[in-house]
């Protein structure tokens, strides 16, 4: 199949005797006569065109139309006029004061509000984290053990977590059907699954109760168990106890404590940064406060004067005489009081055993204010008798506690 070629007659030369094209020459009068003739043809084209005319139909669209229309005036929108900016701007039926109204009502979606409520209680999840829950040891494994809580999914208990130091008879102390306390340490997973322990649920209980026991002043009899370069180590109740140097009785070869027994006081107890400060000094001024009362009049010397106020030596304990309890008077100095070295009365009006501290009083022995001022040595002697008044105020301020 050839390749047809437009240039093919340009490329062809003559060969032999034969003859050049003859061009055909046509004059000028047969030109007219044809221009002529194209001319009427077109013409009655036209005529022809404009002879028919399309014929209209009408049928059921052109009614359904006209209805559509109709339907549209119901939008109430402008139609007269409308200029072609008007016409290009896009509808706003917000605009319109047309109510849109859709209306359901329950039974069509079958709606039962006691299945809807219990299907919720069913998924909520059981277990958030630091809850305590009763549960049911359902299964025991090597690393851990099963415990029923009522949700979903039991709750996992790693072995780490069954207890305080190491279990050695694991399957032995726990066995199925066991009724136990845990504490949720970790939310549920993918699974609904959460972690929970038995330690962590203990150790909680240990910091509540040794925070109960420093709020009542309560001393305790610990075992020293260990030692290091600030001091001494104990337990208490599974947490892990602290002595300073500072805080014993003899702190030179403290060493030697290890093994033996001491009666501390608490110094600090803080749950959060597990912080369990105790103090064999603290627990010796504890004792000494245990027998003193509200309202006791006691004798002291005076210790250090302070802007404050003075502190006063009780035999092995210290108390504080506030400016503000001295006198009923005004002073300009506390000088003028009391000073260094001197033997005064004064009576107990504060006892905090979880401080320690110790609140005096001597503004409640004057008969009239500014009286200890004028007349010390007056008031220092009749300070027994004038000690016995005042007991009722202390005695009604015990009961109000």
């Amino acid at each position: 199949m050839g390749v047809s070629n437009k240039n093919a007659q340009d490329n062809i030369q003559p060969k032999g005797n034969k003859k050049p094209l003859q061009v055909l020459h046509i004059s000028k009068k047969d030109t007219q006569k044809i221009n002529k003739e194209s001319t009427n043809s077109q013409e009655d084209i036209k005529k022809e065109n404009i002879a028919i005319k399309p014929q209209i139909t009408k049928d059921n669209s052109v009614s359904e139309i006209k209805d559509s229309n109709a339907k549209t005036e119901d939008f109430d929108i402008p139609q007269q006029n409308l200029t072609q900016q008007d016409l290009n701007r896009p509808l706003n039926f917000s605009d319109q004061n047309t109510d849109f109204q859709l209306e359901r009502t329950v039974d069509e979606f079958d709606f039962d509000e006691s299945a809807f409520l219990e299907a919720l209680n069913a998924n909520e999840p059981i277990g958030a984290t630091g809850e305590t829950i009763s549960g049911k040891v359902i299964a025991i494994e090597s690393d851990g053990l099963y415990v029923d809580i009522g949700g979903k999914a039991p709750g996992y208990m790693p072995k780490k977590e069954c207890g305080l130091g190491v279990i050695a008879n694991f399957k032995e102390k726990f066995s199925i059907g066991l009724e136990m306390e845990v504490l949720v340490i970790k939310e549920q997973n993918a699974d609904g699954m959460v972690t929970v322990s038995a330690r962590a649920l203990i150790l909680r209980q240990s910091w509540e109760k040794v925070s109960s026991s420093a709020k009542n002043g309560e001393l305790i009899n610990v075992l020293i168990n260990g030692f290091n370069r600030g001091g001494l180590t104990c337990d208490v109740d599974g947490l892990r106890g602290f002595i300073p140097r500072s805080q014993l009785e003899d702190g030179q070869d403290y060493q030697s404590f290890v093994g033996k027994n001491l009666k501390v006081a608490f110094l600090e107890v803080n749950p959060e940064s597990r912080k369990l400060v105790l103090s064999e000094k603290k627990a010796s001024l504890v004792s000494k406060l245990t027998s003193l009362e509200l309202g006791q009049l006691i004798e002291g010397e005076v210790l250090a004067v302070k802007p404050y106020g003075f502190f006063i030596d009780l035999g092995g304990a210290s108390g504080l005489l506030h400016q503000s309890s001295l006198t009923n008077g005004s002073i300009r100095s506390l000088r003028e009081v009391f000073r260094e070295g001197e033997i005064i009365k004064a009576l107990i009006s504060e006892i905090d055993l979880e401080k320690g501290r110790i609140g005096l009083n001597t503004a409640l022995l004057e008969n009239s204010a500014g009286e200890l001022i004028i007349d010390k040595q007056k008031v220092m002697q009749e300070a027994t008798e004038r000690a016995l008044k005042t007991k009722a105020l202390f005695d009604k301020k015990e009961q109000d506690k």
